[in-house]
């Protein structure tokens, strides 16, 4: 059965000319992996996987499959290359240029009407992809970048996004959901939706192909062994010094140095995702192929969300390791609550983002709501907090994500100059890493991550980068040390995902 029927859809389409028709079935035979499987190398070029685990790790409520994208723009270094599903390929140098408003552009004249039954999923269609953190210099001109592109990862990509298959783990049931786009004819709209729909149906029907039923295990060894650096250890202590030399001066209190591990991977994004989500199930979870590249990612911390016009952020800053044993666990705890260093650390990215919400917010209603609660995942703990606030009229959720990217967890405080710092410091730009990935919904909505614990595919090769937060106490030997520990998460989930080819 469709949902809505034609009598239905015909009155809808007097409220707007955006509708979802759909088909539910039970969830029982299918899974959002074997569905991306199917779908992804389909025309069009782009396929994602939208996932969150819960703290615990248990599976969030909704997972969102979807591929042939209706267009895809690709950003870079001020031109916009949009490809369309059939091919057609236009190219412009806005003389303003400024990827977000591509992405608005992409979105610019449809009025979505709420047709589905019950609560409405959070994502209902839209632009789905990722910024890269350099995209922040068409936000703040005064902000430089490394001068070595040796990735070549566009400023930004999204994929707009009208089919898509919806499972919802609470109701075990999947929905197939096509957005039909409505005109002077309706009735032939719905026709031709539901001949999209009968298409997706099909495709997901055919087998997935050869897999292994293999769970992913943490790999034993040295994870380093065989992965190039992006710079030479004495290369980055002499960064991190030249950073606190900053600090001394007052120019700034913290910064978010980084580093970048590669590595030969030759199999698919979907067995590095499977490996990723076994090894370190997170709330933000993703697998994006688009623009010859792809973004594998299982990001512990929200960017920003805009829901209905309440704004939120989730810094996150603090870490301990999980305890062997339970009272190991709960001794961790005690310890990073009581760390002076991390509280400090953790109160100056706190008011950060109250400042970022200040500037797109109404006046006094930016809250801290959740101070310093402590969160568990699979490996490690964190200190994160929680920062709302309430749109002002006439903004929106371009202009939210404009006031926040990127954060000031992988940036530093205050975020303008440490962004400078970062630009003169690093070696290579960061593309990816560091950015956000994350949707802007038909219905205004958005939600984003931070891109960290996230992987790069791209030219037969997986980077995967990580930095920690430096203050005036910090040691340079001490912050080299945790950006290895972070990498080693991604590498171990690359070679996990080799076991599964």
């Amino acid at each position: 059965m469709i949902f809505p029927e034609e009598s239905k859809f015909l009155e809808l389409a007097k409220q707007g000319n955006l509708i979802p028709i759909g088909r539910e079935f039970p969830a029982d035979a299918e899974t959002p992996v074997s569905a991306y499987i199917k779908l992804s190398g389909q025309p069009g070029g782009a396929a994602f996987l939208l996932e969150s685990a819960e703290t615990g790790g248990r599976l969030g409520r909704y997972s969102f499959v979807g591929s042939r994208p209706t267009a895809v723009m690709e950003f870079r270094a001020g031109r916009v290359r949009l490809t369309t599903l059939s091919g057609e390929v236009q190219e412009k140098a806005p003389e303003n240029p400024d990827p977000l408003d591509e992405v608005q552009e992409m979105l610019r004249g449809i009025q979505p009407v709420a047709a589905w039954p019950g609560d409405p999923p959070p994502f209902a269609g839209g632009a789905v992809g990722f910024l890269a953190f350099e995209a922040v210099r068409y936000f703040e001109t005064s902000v430089g970048m490394a001068k070595r592109d040796d990735l070549g990862v566009p400023d930004a990509c999204f994929a707009l996004v009208e089919e898509f298959v919806i499972f919802d783990h609470e109701k075990k049931t999947r929905r197939l959901v096509v957005q039909v786009k409505t005109g002077k004819d309706p009735k032939a709209d719905y026709q031709k939706g539901v001949a999209r729909l009968d298409a997706l149906e099909k495709r997901l029907a055919q087998p997935a192909g050869k897999s292994s039923a293999e769970i992913p295990k943490r790999p034993e060894g040295d994870l380093l062994l065989g992965a190039t650096p992006n710079m030479l250890k004495s290369e980055y202590l002499k960064m991190a010094e030249g950073m606190q030399e900053h600090i001394r001066a007052g120019d700034i209190f913290q910064v978010v140095p980084s580093q970048r591990f590669t590595v030969p991977f030759q199999g698919r994004p979907i067995d590095l995702y499977r490996a990723l989500r076994a090894i370190n199930p997170s709330p933000y979870m993703f697998c994006l192929e688009m623009a010859g590249l792809a973004l594998v990612g299982s990001s512990p911390e929200t960017h920003v969300r805009c829901e209905n016009g309440k704004v939120e952020i989730r810094p996150i800053a603090g870490t301990k390791p999980r305890g062997a044993t339970p009272e190991e666990d709960a001794q961790h705890e005690k310890e990073m609550k009581a760390d002076p260093k991390e509280r400090a650390e953790h109160i100056m990215l706190v008011d950060l983002a109250r400042n970022d919400l200040g500037r797109v917010c109404e006046y006094q209603s930016v809250k801290v709501v959740e101070l310093m609660e402590v969160e568990r995942f699979s490996h490690v703990m964190h200190l994160v907090s929680r920062v709302t606030g309430q749109l002002q009229p006439g903004q929106d959720a371009f202009q939210v994500m404009r006031a926040t990217f990127p954060a000031g967890t992988v940036s530093g405080s205050p975020k303008v100059r440490a962004l400078q710092i970062l630009a003169e410091s690093e070696p290579t730009r960061r593309g990816a890493y560091a950015g956000a990935a994350g949707y802007f919904s038909f219905d205004g909505n958005l939600d984003s991550c931070i891109s960290i614990r996230t992987i790069l595919l791209k030219g037969g090769k997986a980077h995967v980068q990580a930095g920690g937060g430096l203050v005036a106490d910090s040691t340079p030997e001490g912050e080299y040390q945790e950006s290895v520990n972070k990498a080693k998460a991604g590498l171990a989930a690359v070679a996990a995902a080799r076991t599964l080819a």
